[in-house]
């Protein structure tokens, strides 16, 4: 199958935790970070998912927020990467944002034109990546 998001990064779940309605997923990356994702029980049930499952996080780049200069910032979004702008493609409404996160895993944002110019975004600089639990699309 190909997907349009632009983002899959495979793993292997390493946790389960089912509530009343919803299921949280939390996969860790081959050479990096962990994602966590929040998926309902009916989806995670269809899945078969189990710890040490192959699994990937699908996230359309729309849904990565990109921040500079976090420091002790504290946000809600589940997932937050810090790493280095690997490259910007600016265009006149919105920016292509990739930055690489670790283990050789790289996150696709797509933000306003107006956004990344006043994040200065540039290639080698540091900056994050947040997205929130629900908006990870899980496969397996």
């Amino acid at each position: 199958m190909k997907l349009s998001a632009r983002n899959v990064l495979s793993g292997t779940v390493s946790s389960v935790k089912k509530g009343a309605v919803n299921t949280e997923v939390v996969i860790a990356l081959k050479g990096g970070p962990s994602v966590a994702a929040v998926i309902t029980n009916a989806s995670a049930d269809n899945l078969a998912l189990k710890d040490g499952a192959a699994a990937s996080a699908i996230i359309k780049a729309s849904s990565v927020i990109v921040a500079t200069d976090m420091g002790s910032a504290k946000v809600s979004a589940r997932n937050v990467f810090s790493g280095k702008v690997v490259k910007v493609i600016e265009g006149p409404v919105s920016a292509e944002v990739d930055l690489d996160i670790g283990g050789g895993n790289t996150l696709v944002a797509v933000i306003t034109a107006e956004s990344a110019k006043k994040l200065g975004l540039k290639a080698g600089e540091s900056a994050s990546a947040m997205i929130k639990a629900s908006s990870i699309i899980v496969g397996v």
